[in-house]
């Protein structure tokens, strides 16, 4: 099984034993050891992940790295989250998907109008089953408990990616640009209901939700 530990906190060390992760491509950075590099199709899912994924708007480009030593992975200088999955499912935009284990298994699914916020279509990346997962953000990633008592209202340029067993809500009101006098017009709002964890990064990704 590969082992993921963080070397800092924007460099992700991959040690394998002959086994494989999938990462996104372009973020290997260094390796010692003895690895292979394979592009794979349809964000490692095949053909029917391929179609899906253009289908969706949903791209991802995937590698997949195998071999015996330790491999170094960064995506400009962003900073890296790790994730244990449990047999739960993560979901995560794309763009924030640094690597996993080759056991997780990754799809699509339709989240509504998270991704109409953020102008990336209507679905997601998910990322299900027992293993690790390194996720990226635009600064470090702040990762908040929501309860069934205590819902979470997020910005939608904020988000990053959640687990647990939550329900979305699209709702108009004002961001945090709008506080600052930065945003113009209706604002909006993803509010979490449930019991899960989401992930929210400090800086704000441009979206359209936020100037609706």
């Amino acid at each position: 099984m590969a082992q993921f530990r963080l070397q800092g906190s924007k460099v992700l060390a991959v040690d394998m034993t002959g086994d494989a992760v999938k990462a996104k491509n372009g973020v290997m950075v260094a390796y010692d050891g003895q690895m292979s590099f394979k592009k794979m199709t349809g964000g490692g899912e095949g053909l029917r992940g391929m179609v899906t994924r253009r289908l969706t708007g949903e791209q991802m480009a995937v590698m997949e790295v195998k071999g015996h030593g330790t491999c170094y992975f960064a995506d400009r200088a962003s900073e890296i989250n790790l994730v244990r999955l449990q047999g739960e499912k993560l979901y995560v935009e794309a763009d924030n998907l640094l690597c996993t284990e080759a056991a997780l298994r990754t799809g699509t699914t339709f989240t509504g109008l998270r991704g109409a916020s953020q102008g990336h279509g209507l679905f997601t990346t998910t990322v299900e089953g027992s293993g690790q997962a390194a996720i990226i953000s635009d600064g470090p990633a702040v990762v908040l408990r929501v309860t069934k008592q205590s819902p979470l209202q997020v910005d939608p340029g904020a988000y990053v990616a959640h687990t647990g067993d939550l329900r979305q809500h699209f709702q108009s009101g004002v961001n945090f640009r709008t506080f600052l006098g930065e945003g113009s017009g209706e604002a909006f709002q993803i509010r979490f209901e449930g019991e899960g964890l989401v992930y929210v990064q400090p800086s704000e990704r441009n979206t359209v939700g936020g100037e609706v």
